[in-house]
């Protein structure tokens, strides 16, 4: 048995594919795949999957990864090619590798938000405002004894850098956020609050994760 990690893109119209699903296409696209898997022990067995950091529905992404145990003897760039020709649209196995690091080991994500506004030019100065700001008050969902709540939530802290800019007809945001197992910011909540707080209705919206970095800012691989 050994230890692989898979990576792949996620795209397009799968962007809207749940973590849940995309765990039951990996599942289906690896018994097609003919791929034989290491199976958990106990009353009730399932194939081991490990996925290093979910990503949100809706969002886009060029960086997932899935780890799994395999009982075969086959080549790394034949799992690749096994599971691209059987995986759905808009999921691409980019790398397969055996040498990777630990889940706890992210610490940061960069995204990239691509916007349009009827007033690019009056919406790029507001969200800069709004992220230049002291503390940014996001409204998280919580219970407060048995009843649902909004809470605000200072989410400020959790962003360690951005950069904005106009580009043809498109306000594009880059920004590093806090990612991992202790601090994470949920990349549609940041869109979210700054499109409340700005006061403005957008015309179009991509968000994608394009990066995952250790605490030393390397790559997460």
């Amino acid at each position: 048995m050994r230890e692989i990690r898979i990576r792949f893109s996620k795209t397009g119209r799968a962007k809207y594919i749940s973590h849940l699903d995309i765990n039951r296409a990996f599942s289906r696209a690896l018994t097609r795949a003919k791929i034989n898997l290491w199976y958990t022990e106990g009353f009730n067995p399932h194939p081991f999957m490990s996925f290093s950091l979910p990503l949100s529905l809706g969002v886009e992404s060029l960086c997932e990864s899935v780890d799994i145990r395999i009982l075969d003897d086959i080549t790394n760039e034949e799992i690749k090619d096994r599971l691209n020709s059987v995986l759905p649209e808009g999921i691409r196995i980019v790398d397969v590798y055996d040498d990777f690091l630990e889940s706890s080991e992210i610490a940061y994500s960069d995204y990239v938000y691509k916007l349009e506004f009827k007033d690019n030019a009056e919406a790029l100065s507001r969200i800069k405002a709004v992220i230049d700001s002291p503390e940014i008050l996001a409204l998280k969902k919580g219970k407060k004894g048995k009843k649902r709540i909004l809470k605000e939530t200072d989410i400020k802290q959790f962003i360690v850098s951005y950069n904005i800019s106009i580009r043809d007809e498109y306000i594009v945001l880059n920004v590093r956020l806090l990612a991992g197992q202790e601090k994470n910011l949920n990349p549609s909540l940041l869109f979210d609050t700054i499109i409340r707080l700005i006061d403005m209705d957008f015309e179009y919206k991509e968000i994608a994760r394009i990066n995952l970095l250790t605490k030393d800012f390397k790559e997460y691989k």
